[in-house]
């Protein structure tokens, strides 16, 4: 019998004992005698998070079907059961073995989002693995990188032994493999780190260095090691159909964020809003071929026993065979009765037809991303959307039975005037009055407009990474004329606004485009007691403001500074495919207030077909 990690007096201590035990539905277990490498694939953030992740059970799911590998999951503790394990000094534990992660071949985190930095100091510290590479002994696991928020790598360098630029399913089962067979040599950390630098796509921190000029600019990326290349090139699945996918996804036993069936349906994006580094870093777009999306849904219904399935893509409305898909998955999902999602779709494109067949399974509140309110505005990000098309959307929607539509915007845009936020009132309003221009007769609820809106935050590999963000009272002041112009709308009463935090927005600023010296400002974050940083609860804003300042590192040189078009930034030495030409080219447009015509109308060139694959290869 497998025994916990955690006794029963701690267990039920805690708030919510299942996040720990494991042996959940289709959670993979294997006999030690036959595994060589020991993966633990993190996501440092609670279970209920973690859980919802797709790229989580997409690696947990290739790597445990390669031989001799065992590949278990790991999240972040609580911080009721991290005050217990500080304690007691009980080693973080993976979910499947209940072992100690400091046992493992591998720690692999993905990075999600930049504020999840000091959740992976707590992972390593609780693991009792040494936080900086430097420190790391042959006992220690070689603690690994992935994920969006690792485009720019370099303010948390320091904590990785080698970080996987790309799509896992690429290049991960090569690397292990490698190590696999470097383990069996007897070969020490250092000789396979220099065999995997020399892989596409893996870069090995430990063998660069990084100078800096007066100012505080790098002046030069040098390598100390000859295996290390000189470009990191990002790695492209370029046949989706033929990549991993798990067809028995683990199942929790209690709720978690996303409490469903995920089906991909694409990767990428053909939209190109000028804001958005997904956008950019996951082009070309891919979809995935319609027969295999029927059968992995078939499937993954079948084996989990979920009574939802969302579709998951950056666009889905852009998926070229969507309505083939809905029909297919409505009577799918009639017979079993779940209901169907179908987030982040377009309200310039989104079919009435299909809102309506999802509507007879089920109905709930319309998501929409405008991003700004004035046309203006939408061009500079290049959004793509007219008035006439979002109002037009809207009007469909409350005509087919919807009541609730959430709006969501962004704050601080480059190029932003106060009267472009006022626009976003007065955009709600009309849609608002698309609602009450249905016959009283007709509706079937109220009208309930809920606005969102998040500050800008300029992030590496876009047209905008080269702006200044504002400061926080700067963000604030324009939350207030927003909220201020909300008040003067007749239909008000129909509408609720709520805005992200501006401090937290300053700290993801900085670290999103900062560089190799922001490790010791995160490490001396955690060290103060700086953690769940993406939590409002938990966010500490001085805290952070104080390990800048015991550090010595100017919070604004990251944030407020604008950068020059020649400056060395510190993911320069990355390649995901889209030129820093285009990426210059695309920000003279927004400066020009131009649209770009998405990749479907008309190729601009960004240089993504040289990898391979996508829609840009089809004309």
């Amino acid at each position: 019998m497998r025994k916990l990690a955690l006794s029963k007096e701690v267990l039920m201590a805690v708030e919510k004992p299942a996040r720990y035990i494991g042996n959940e539905v289709n959670s993979v277990v294997k006999d030690l005698e036959q595994v060589d490498v020991r993966f633990g694939i993190c996501f440092p953030d609670v279970y209920e998070i973690g859980m919802s992740h797709l790229g989580v059970q997409i690696i947990y799911d290739m790597l445990n079907q390669l031989s001799g590998m065992w590949c278990e999951r790991v999240y972040s503790p609580w911080v009721d059961l991290d005050k217990i394990m500080r304690k007691r000094k009980i080693p973080l534990f993976a979910l499947e073995s209940q072992d100690p992660i400091k046992n493992f071949d591998f720690i692999g985190f993905t990075v999600q989002y930049e504020m999840c930095a000091t959740n992976i100091l707590q992972v390593l510290d609780l693991g009792q693995i040494p936080l900086r590479s430097k420190d790391r002994g042959e006992e220690d696991p070689i603690v690994i990188g992935g994920g969006p928020s690792i485009y720019n790598p370099e303010p948390m360098a320091d904590f990785f032994d080698l970080i996987y630029l790309g799509e896992g399913e690429e290049v991960l089962p090569e690397l292990v493999k490698a190590y696999q067979a470097a383990k069996k040599q007897g070969l020490s950390k250092k000789v396979f780190l220099e065999r995997a630098a020399q892989m596409e796509g893996i870069y090995v921190p430990s063998f660069y260095d990084v100078s800096y000029e007066d100012d505080g600019t790098i002046q030069e990326f040098r390598r100390n090691n000859p295996t290390a290349s000189p470009i990191i090139k990002k790695q492209v699945v370029r046949e989706l159909e033929k990549a991993s996918y798990p067809v028995k996804p683990v199942v929790p036993f209690i709720q978690v964020t996303q409490d469903r069936v995920v089906l991909e349906i694409q990767r990428g994006c053909i939209r190109g809003c000028r804001f958005c580094q997904g956008g950019m870093v996951y082009r070309p777009c891919r979809g995935r071929d319609v027969e295999g999306l029927k059968e992995i849904a078939t499937q993954m219904l079948k084996n989990t026993g979920y009574q939802e399935i969302s579709l998951s893509s950056l666009s889905s409305s852009d998926y070229l065979d969507l309505e083939e898909l809905v029909n297919y998955l409505i009577q799918e999902c009639k017979k079993r009765r779940v209901n169907i999602s179908l987030p982040s779709l377009r309200i310039d494109s989104f079919s009435l037809e299909v809102m309506n067949k999802v509507q007879d399974v089920k109905k709930s509140s319309l998501t929409f991303a405008p991003e700004a309110g004035s046309q203006r505005l939408r061009d500079v990000i290049n959004k793509g959307l007219t008035e006439e098309m979002i109002l037009s959307g809207a009007g469909l929607a409350f005509e087919s039975g919807w009541t609730k539509v959430k709006l969501y915007f962004m704050l601080g845009l480059p190029g932003e005037t106060d009267e472009d936020i006022q626009a976003i009132p007065r955009l709600c309003e009309e849609i608002a009055k698309r609602y009450y221009e249905i016959p009283k007769e007709e509706r079937t609820g109220k009208c309930q407009i809920n606005i969102s809106t998040s500050f800008f935050i300029p992030k590496p590999f876009t047209p905008f990474q080269w702006v200044a963000m504002k400061q926080p009272e700067e963000y604030i002041r324009r939350a207030y004329v927003l909220r201020d112009e909300l008040m003067n709308q007749l239909n008000r009463k129909s509408m609720k606004f709520n805005w992200h935090e501006a401090d937290v927005t300053i700290i993801e600023g900085a670290l999103a485009r900062g560089d190799r010296r922001l490790s010791a400002v995160i490490e001396r974050a955690y060290q103060l007691g700086c953690l769940y940083d993406s939590w409002s609860d938990w966010f500490n804003y001085q805290l952070w403001l104080q390990a800048f300042e015991e550090t010595g590192i100017d919070l604004n040189f990251y944030t407020t500074r604008e950068r020059d078009s020649q400056e060395v930034l510190p993911w320069d030495f990355i390649d995901i495919g889209v030129s820093k030409d285009f990426l210059m080219k695309e920000w003279e447009q927004a400066v020009a207030e131009e649209v770009t015509p998405n990749c479907r109308q008309k190729c601009s060139g960004c240089g993504a077909n040289q990898v391979g694959g996508g829609v840009c290869l089809e004309s």
